[in-house]
């Protein structure tokens, strides 16, 4: 009997590390981790924003984490999503959606597209999202994903973040996923008078500083909101 234990032991701790690969297919909907990972992980730690903490418990986060890392999905962590790049844990995903106040008839910009997550669940709330990633694989995998998905409402260009999205500006709210060591002109140029941008300032070596940036009649207010760690902000030609 303990023999056997052992083996579930070691099997369990195989698919943990990702050293047993498997579908995403293979997976089955995993609803009850994802509802759990909401209640524990997200709404227990101070979420409240109702549409919120529903996207979250309708996008299927294990849909945008490489294969062998899907039984990992609903843990309280980053993952990685290759080219040096992460997903963010959940909370922080929750976090960052709530604090830009997401309305349905808004247009939303996101930097770091990443595996499309993010935007996957800003698009469960809003009514466009815009994400540039600078990782072609990545925007090529992202597009081909959030089109699979269903997402109509979401458009997804390669390019050099730093530079937003000029012809679909002026944004209700911008969401950047890495950090900068400054916040890009162009972005503040980008969002609207009465707007929310989130994003992680600081050196990518250091613990930086997730900051949440308003326009309010052409004036700039910005406060900290708390310390984090994101992948480097990537420029073309870095």
């Amino acid at each position: 009997m303990r023999g056997k234990e052992n083996k579930v032991k070691i099997l369990l701790a195989l698919l943990f590390l990702g050293l047993i690969g498997f579908s995403n297919a293979d997976v089955p909907e995993p609803k009850a981790r994802r509802l759990d990972m909401v209640r524990t992980q997200i709404a227990a730690r101070g979420v409240t924003h109702p549409a919120t903490l529903k996207a979250m418990q309708n996008v299927k986060r294990h849909l945008f984490v490489p294969a062998n890392l899907a039984a990992a999905a609903y843990l309280d962590r980053p993952l990685p999503i290759g080219y040096g790049q992460t997903i963010s844990q959940p909370f922080i995903v929750a976090f960052m959606t709530e604090a830009v106040r997401p309305q349905p008839d808004h247009r939303i910009l996101e930097i770091g597209c990443g595996s499309g997550y993010q935007a996957a669940v800003l698009a469960e709330i809003v009514n466009e999202v815009y994400t540039v990633e600078i990782i072609a694989p990545l925007a090529d995998t992202a597009a081909q994903r959030l089109s699979e998905l269903g997402y109509e409402n979401i458009r997804v260009r390669q390019a050099d973040g730093y530079h937003g999205w000029p012809k679909a500006a002026p944004f209700d709210a911008i969401v950047v996923t890495a950090a900068t060591e400054f916040i890009p002109p162009p972005l503040i140029e980008q969002l609207k008078d009465g707007g929310r941008m989130i994003i992680p300032v600081g050196s990518p070596l250091r613990t930086q500083q997730l900051m949440l940036i308003e326009k309010k009649k052409q004036k700039i207010i910005s406060r900290n909101l708390m310390p984090v760690r994101f992948v480097p902000f990537t420029r073309s030609g870095s």
